[in-house]
Parts: structure tokens; C-alpha cells; sequence
């Protein structure tokens, strides 16, 4: 429930998220820079980027910058498990969590007031559940929007709560360098830059009509409206997962079609996998690619009907795939991912032919997988190669 006029929503966001989770599993890289990856950054630790190493950096750039940094191979089953862990305490806290990512969450606590507290003493009792159970640092921003409240959340970082005054909202908006603005990325900064707009205040102060002649309809209207932090939209708590999908940065340099084969194998087993742990089944098979220019493409292919069988997606993936091939070639690739969307129940079709003791392939190689982990098996063709690193989703909600 959103409660006019209070500061209720809170945006609670893990600190360096894989980094933090290496330190606390590791306690000789407490204290020390570390970054996850190998070819590239995927994250990095606060005494990382106090030095300037970002992501996604690539690691020859990020061990000049910090030579003493350590550098460990992503364990995304130890970020999943942890995320699930803060999860848990989110929808512990109350029954309105939208998760974003699978290290933040919007938390509506306006209706809790008699029973848990005001949303500062909420705020303050998550943060120390979360450093308690589960060892990590969380920062939370509180505002009456969302836009706000994570805006609160970014300034407060790291280990921080940060609760804006519904009364002094702009007070604090204001000063902000317009970066903070949801949509204002590099491009879009440099164009406010070049006409001497550097702050949320003289973004809030252009007429409309001048915003979007200066970065179009869409985008204008979004800065003009966020810049007077006018955000209606309420927290939504998570229905049941609409898409389920994977998928791997693979960093720059040149890269053979069998590395790429091999790559979108991976995913595809990785997704069928996570489709039929679910009782999940989908229709639509989508594949998102990512070059060395930063620009993007997506390409998608609907089957007739729905399923969750390795072998069948993968001969979609296989024909999206090659309809890329001149452009991978031609611009090369840093990110191929998988989703599989129109998603329905499995018991709403008709099960694969089975075995002749009753277990398909896909259910046998599921079993194996489920007793001994996820890298217990794998394709030949993958076998000593270099597959990326996978971004874990989010957990699901509890049912």
C-alpha cells in the first residue's frame, strides 16, 4: 500500500555484491582490492574502485590501475545462494518486495506502522539482519518514491541509510549532478553537459519544450518529470517469473564460431536446466547479443509449442545464431545471452517421449546435475574452454 505524503519505500542494495560475497568467504581478501572476473571485471570491491577500476573493465586495464588487486573466477552458486538468503529477510520484512536485480529490491513498509515500526526503525532492523545472518553490508535509501529512494540509496553507499524528508525532497535533489537522473547515461550527459547543465536543479528549471528538443520526446519528458521527482509508480510485488534466461560476458578480443557454439550450448543448458526446476515451459526464444562497438541487438523466434527440451531450443538458438553471423563477424561479440519468455505451466503440455525405465535425457542429466552440481557434467565441446561468466537471476518469491 503507498502512503501519500511518507517516506515509505525503501531501495535496499547489496554493496559490491560479488566482491563483498568473496570477502566474507575468504577472510585473507577482507581488507584488500579484489575483483571478480578474469578477462573482464565483472565487479569489484570498494578498494578496487577506490583506485578506478569499474565494470565492466577489462582485466589488463584493471591490474595496471591496481596491481595488487586479486583476481577470483566468479562462483555464481555462492551469489544465488546469498542472494536468496537477503531475499528471504526482504520478504520476511513485509510482503511488498519488487526485486530489481539479484542484489536489489524496493520494500513498501507505509502499512506496517503498528506492527514493525516507522520505516526508519524498519530500515535500520533490515540492515542488521542482513549483516547478521548472512555477513554482508547493505545500503538502504527511504523516500516517498522509488526514483527517490534509490537516488537515497546511491548517495548513502556504501554501508549507509539515507531517509529523505518528504518535506525537503527537492532540497536534496536539487545539488545532484545529473547523472543521477534514471536514464542519463554517458550520451545523454554529454549533451547536458555542452549546453552547461550539470545538476538535477538546472534540468528542473528548463521549460519541457526545451528538454525534449535536446534529447528527444520520450526521454525528455522522463528527465523533466524525475528532475521534480513526480514517480507515481507504486512498489509491485513479484508475480511469477514472465521470462527465465542466462546469460554470458565474454570480453573483447577475437573469438572462433566453435568458441561461440560452444558458449550458447552452455547457456542453453543452463536455461533448460532452470525452465525445468521451475515445472516451466516457453514458447518464445529470444537471443541478446552485445559487440565490441557497445551496441546491442536482439533477434527471437516463437515455436509452435511450448517446451522446456534442451535439443529444441537449441536449434532455435542455433538458426537466431547464424542469422547474426555477419555482424558478429564483422563487429565481434562481448555478451551473448538467452531468454525464454511466453511461459506457461509444464503440466499444460504433453511430456517428451521417455527412456524405456521412464527418465528422458534432459530428466536424467537434470538428476546428475541436482546430486553432484552444476559443472558435474558438461558437453565435450566445452570441455577446457573458457565459457564467460553467467549473471545469476533473481530468487524466486516465496510461494
Amino acid at each position: 500500500m503507498f502512503v501519500h505524503g511518507l517516506a515509505s519505500i525503501l531501495h535496499a542494495d547489496l554493496d559490491a555484491f560479488y566482491a563483498s560475497v568473496e570477502q566474507r568467504d575468504n577472510p585473507e581478501l577482507r581488507g584488500r582490492p579484489v575483483f571478480v572476473g578474469g578477462g573482464v571485471v565483472l565487479a569489484a570491491s570498494y578498494e578496487a574502485k577506490a583506485r578506478g577500476v569499474r565494470t565492466p573493465m577489462n582485466g589488463n586495464e584493471a591490474r595496471r590501475l591496481c596491481p595488487e588487486g586479486v583476481f577470483v573466477s566468479p562462483r555464481m552458486e555462492a551469489y544465488s545462494a546469498a542472494s536468496k538468503d537477503v531475499f528471504d529477510i526482504f520478504h520476511d520484512t513485509t510482503p511488498m518486495v519488487e526485486g530489481i536485480s539479484i542484489d536489489e529490491a524496493f520494500l513498501e513498509v507505509g502499512g506496517l506502522g503498528k506492527i514493525s515500526g516507522n520505516p526508519q526503525q524498519i530500515a535500520q532492523r533490515l540492515r542488521a539482519r542482513v549483516a547478521s545472518e548472512v555477513g554482508l553490508n547493505i545500503t538502504v535509501g527511504v523516500a516517498r518514491t522509488k526514483f527517490l529512494a534509490k537516488v537515497a540509496s546511491g548517495v548513502a553507499k556504501p554501508n549507509g541509510l539515507l531517509i529523505v524528508d518528504p518535506d525537503r525532497e527537492l532540497e536534496f535533489l536539487r545539488p545532484l549532478e545529473v547523472e543521477r537522473l534514471w536514464g542519463v547515461g554517458k550520451v545523454t550527459a554529454e549533451k547536458l553537459h555542452d549546453v552547461d547543465l550539470h545538476t538535477v536543479g538546472e534540468v528542473a528549471d528548463l521549460p519541457l519544450d526545451t528538454l525534449i528538443g535536446m534529447v528527444g520526446v520520450a526521454a525528455g519528458r522522463k528527465l523533466h518529470a524525475l528532475a521534480h521527482n513526480r514517480d507515481p509508480r507504486p512498489v509491485t510485488a513479484r508475480k511469477r517469473r514472465s521470462s527465465i534466461g542466462s546469460q554470458r560476458a565474454m570480453g573483447r578480443g577475437p573469438k572462433s564460431q566453435s568458441d561461440i557454439d560452444g558458449i550458447l550450448r552452455s547457456i542453453v543448458d543452463r536455461v533448460t536446466h532452470r525452465l525445468r526446476q521451475g515445472e516451466r515451459v516457453g514458447r518464445t526464444v529470444v537471443l541478446r547479443f552485445r559487440f565490441d562497438d557497445f551496441t546491442r541487438a536482439t533477434r527471437s523466434h516463437t515455436l509452435s509449442t511450448p517446451t522446456s527440451d534442451t535439443e529444441l531450443i537449441l536449434g532455435a538458438c542455433d538458426a537466431l545464431l547464424s542469422s547474426m553471423s555477419s555482424t558478429i563477424k564483422e563487429k565481434g561479440l562481448t555478451l551473448l545471452g538467452l531468454s525464454i519468455t511466453n511461459l506457461s505451466s509444464a503440466d499444460a503440455v504433453q511430456l517428451a517421449l521417455p527412456f524405456a525405465d521412464g527418465t528422458s535425457l534432459d530428466d536424467a542429466l537434470d538428476d546428475v546435475r541436482e546430486r553432484f552440481g552444476s559443472s558435474a557434467i558438461n558437453r565435450a565441446t566445452n570441455v577446457h574452454r573458457d565459457e564467460g561468466f553467467s549473471v545469476p537471476m533473481l530468487p524466486d518469491p516465496p510461494s
